[in-house]
């Protein structure tokens, strides 16, 4: 059976190369290359993508061996309808391994058409590396090498400003445009790159917040077989998404103009301000995401569909949203519960397996980020703990123990965080600690919570009681106390 590239594909369009994305991963290919595809062929956006890669290589040769070529399987619900479709995505012309071709990434700087940059390297990515030196051959972390492409291209050009780039980043985090600029800054100071480079930061480059949201489960392993004999041909790069898609990117109105986003049936925005849509969407689509997962994990579930469909579960994940991460939001009422209603039907989204232990990677700083500012809230609102939401917190401490029932769970996270709750549960285990100990520490740990939890009133011991009934009798049966056996 043939490969999927151009040879074997001949119709692939070529455009002139607009973008540099940082980040050759499934999301980015699922998300903004489809959408330069939506562009190509609906508007005269006539772009393409050049792809680098902020860690290792092996994709970026594969992506190069297939001619940028990829399926992408859209799948879910649309317009009220399950519709499963497939399309080719012509929209990269090339990947560049910056440990074999540097000078590539050199001459693309000097490209008059360059205009964009994207990037997803996931939330440790935005962050700034002393070690880091622009006479490497290449800079260690994603700042450190956009900053080097930046002087590139303000070296080839000048200084123009009319040969500045628009930013976006598309990491999960706040504010990630200013804060990706505050690294560069940070950057350019450090290796006394000067400062008319530093006024051309300023002057001629924009960089744009951006939320992004679409459901990306990435390669089909479990259908890959049956996928390529539909296709005929064979495709390494194949990536799952869900239909539903949303980009919000904060700036200014002009970039409609060179993004031509309006009429394309594209849900990309372009506003002012995207503090609402990323607050509705964090606490409400992650922080249901990131809460559910160590609950139905230990419950015996393997992905959110079940999850969601589950006669107990269900119940559990549209109760902790409705009446407990929705209450403590801003905004229309009738808005929040249409985002709701929707975050919960892509949960069921019937195509799509997403696995909970792909989402528990990297889970305490996930359930810090997108639970506790709702737990807060919600305490501060109502003067009471939320009981779902704790009780999610107290199966997360229990997840970290690493067995579900006699199954070891392959714990993913920062090795520091894995050692800490390994030597603590060992603890518990010789009984050289006790589970209200256990809680009191990791609670009061601010480098895992940013803050010392344990302050907030009565939480300890809601954990602790929750923690020592999952450990009596399960947190099936756990669950059930929970809502005062009202679940059958």
């Amino acid at each position: 059976m043939q490969k999927l590239n151009k040879h074997n594909y001949k119709q692939a369009a070529v455009h002139p190369e607009k973008i540099l994305q940082f980040g050759e991963g499934n999301f980015l290919r699922a998300f903004v290359d489809w959408q330069v595809q939506v562009l190509n062929e609906k508007t005269n956006f006539n772009g393409s993508v050049v792809v680098v890669q902020p860690r290792g290589s092996e994709k970026i040769e594969r992506l190069n061996q297939q001619d940028g070529l990829f399926t992408l399987f859209l799948q879910g619900m649309k317009d009220g309808k399950p519709v499963d479709e497939h399309m080719v995505i012509e929209s990269i012309s090339r990947g560049i391994n910056l440990f074999t071709n540097y000078e590539q990434y050199k001459e693309l700087a000097g490209k008059e058409e360059l205009r964009f940059i994207v990037s997803n390297t996931t939330e440790a990515g935005i962050v700034f590396d002393p070690e880091d030196w622009l006479e490497d051959q290449s800079p260690k972390n994603f700042p450190g090498k956009l900053t080097a492409f930046l002087y590139y291209r303000f070296q080839a050009f000048s200084g123009d400003d009319s040969r500045g780039c628009i930013v976006i980043p598309c990491e999960l985090i706040e504010n990630n445009g200013e804060r990706l600029k505050e690294v560069v800054l940070q950057y350019a100071n450090h290796w006394n790159l000067g400062d008319e480079f530093i006024n051309w930061i300023h002057n001629a480059n924009t960089f744009c917040s951006s939320l992004v949201d679409r459901i990306v489960p990435g390669f089909p392993l479990d259908s890959v077989d049956e996928k390529t004999a539909a296709l005929g041909y064979k495709d390494e790069l194949m990536v799952v998404g869900e239909q539903y898609h949303l980009w919000v990117i904060e700036g200014p109105d002009w970039i409609k103009d060179e993004l031509p986003v309006a009429g394309t049936g594209l849900n990309t925005l372009i506003v002012d301000d995207l503090t609402p849509y990323r607050v509705r969407k964090v606490r409400i689509l992650n922080g249901a995401h990131t809460a559910m997962t160590p609950v139905s994990y230990l419950y015996g579930l393997d992905t959110v569909e079940e999850s969601v469909n589950h006669q107990e579960l269900g119940v559990f994940i549209k109760e902790l949203i409705d009446n407990e991460i929705v209450p403590t939001l801003d905004g229309s009422p009738e808005e929040l519960a249409a985002f709701s209603n929707e975050v919960l039907n892509r949960f069921m989204n019937p195509y799509i397996k997403h696995y909970l232990l792909s989402i528990s990677l990297n889970s305490i700083s996930k359930f810090s980020t997108r639970n506790l500012p709702t737990l807060l809230d919600y305490v501060k609102q109502s003067g009471t703990l939320p009981k779902r939401l704790v009780f999610s917190l107290s199966c997360l401490l229990y997840f970290y123990r690493g067995k579900r029932g006699n199954q070891d769970i392959p714990l993913q996270d920062n090795s520091e965080i894995l050692q800490f709750f390994q030597t603590l549960w060992e603890k518990v285990d010789q009984h050289e600690l006790n589970m209200e100990g256990l809680v009191k520490t990791v609670l009061a740990n601010k480098q895992l919570w940013t803050m010392d939890l344990a302050s907030v009133p009565n939480l300890v011991s809601a954990v602790t009681s929750n923690l020592l009934t999952i450990e009596q009798i399960g947190v099936k049966e756990a669950l059930k106390e929970l809502y005062g056996a009202s679940i059958k």
